[in-house]
């Protein structure tokens, strides 16, 4: 008659203790856990990522996609980083450098004494400044020399989780080894701004039958191929920049406004009012149809989508700066289905804009 009492009593201690034990834990388990962000536009060799400025926390991010892909790296991480305050991607890389792989960083000095930067150096990561008055602007992450990370997203909570911005992935050996010649003329050469050679081993390549285009700033003349874009256009010509004070491109989008084409741009307010040589005025006095954005923050976007079909991004402006003194890169996607992400992306920024 005892047995139904021990069993009692046995459910009672394993549950007291199941309970103790959970009390003991759950501090360890995290309030919120961080959201996995969902790829736009995934072609298994092209992934694309738009931030969100209305995302409720400080995590779950495009950065999150980034530092898992830094996570699984093999064998080397070189990142060209502006700026960088990420503690996500301050860890991932304090991980690859600890399990010994190769990991090298070039910045904008502007940024060296920056704690997550200062972080990186003191464990031992091998790390130069520009130490120039030009900037160096890039943000891109060569994996593994294998797969490219770039895009108009600083590194930093303000470029991941407050402004507009993209960061594209693509897969291909091919342009790794674009932007790591791009890279070791910083980090090996020393060679910044109008010191870098123009000497891309592919600026032309196809992956998976898309035509892709690279151009590195100031040396390979990227203002001149948009105008060329812009002129070989045949409907329509979508834009959204931070900076634009570039004179010529400027004129290239007024004249196929007259020539009859849909053209629609949107510019960071920001910049727009205050930036002296800005063409905010002169484009909308062309009778074009540009906005104001209407983001708090930035609209940081460097993004020109031609025809639906033809996609540029990158770290580059449509500015002098960016044309002549900065560190800059610039790629040309060739592909109507990415180009359609992207559109989709103009469309919700165009959508808060005003006049």
């Amino acid at each position: 008659m005892r047995f139904p009492r021990i069993k009692t009593f046995v459910v009672i201690s394993i549950l007291l203790l199941t309970g103790f034990l959970l009390a003991g834990c759950w501090e360890d388990f995290p309030l919120e856990p961080p959201a996995t962000p969902t790829a736009e536009g995934e072609t298994g060799w092209f992934e694309v990522y738009f931030t969100d400025p209305s995302w409720p926390s400080l995590r779950g991010g495009p950065d999150a996609r980034l530092a898992e892909a830094i996570a699984q790296a093999r064998l080397s991480v070189d990142i060209a980083a502006y700026d960088l305050d990420l503690w996500s991607l301050r860890d991932a890389l304090l991980e690859a450098h600890q399990r010994g792989l190769s990991v090298r960083m070039v910045t904008e000095s502007d940024y060296l004494d920056s704690p997550e930067i200062q972080e990186l150096k003191e464990a031992g990561i091998p790390l130069l400044g520009d130490r120039r008055e030009g900037l160096m602007h890039n943000k891109f992450v060569v994996i593994d020399r294998q797969e490219v990370w770039t895009g108009s997203m600083n590194f930093t909570l303000n470029g991941a989780y407050r402004n507009d911005e993209n960061l594209v992935r693509v897969r291909s050996t091919r342009l790794a080894e674009n932007y790591t010649r791009e890279f070791e003329e910083m980090f090996v050469q020393d060679a910044f701004g109008p010191g870098s050679p123009a000497d891309t081993p592919y600026p032309t390549l196809t992956v998976e039958g898309t035509l892709l285009e690279v151009y590195f700033s100031p040396e390979d003349g990227a203002a001149s191929r948009l105008v060329e874009l812009i002129g070989g256009a045949q409907h329509s010509l979508h834009f959204l920049v931070y900076s634009f004070t570039s004179d010529e491109i400027a004129a290239a989008l007024i004249a196929s406004h007259q020539a009859g084409l849909e053209v629609r741009g949107v510019l960071d307010a920001g910049q727009a009012e205050s930036n002296t040589g800005g063409e905010y005025e002169n484009l909308r006095q062309a009778g074009l149809d540009v906005r104001l954005d209407g983001n708090r923050n930035r609209m940081h976007h460097k993004l020109l989508i031609i025809d639906e079909a033809i996609v540029v991004t990158g770290s580059y402006n449509f500015s002098f700066s960016a044309e002549n003194r900065n560190d800059e890169n610039t790629l040309v996607i060739h592909n109507p289905e990415i180009a359609a992400r992207f559109i989709a992306e103009f469309e919700r920024v165009s959508a808060l804009a005003r006049p």
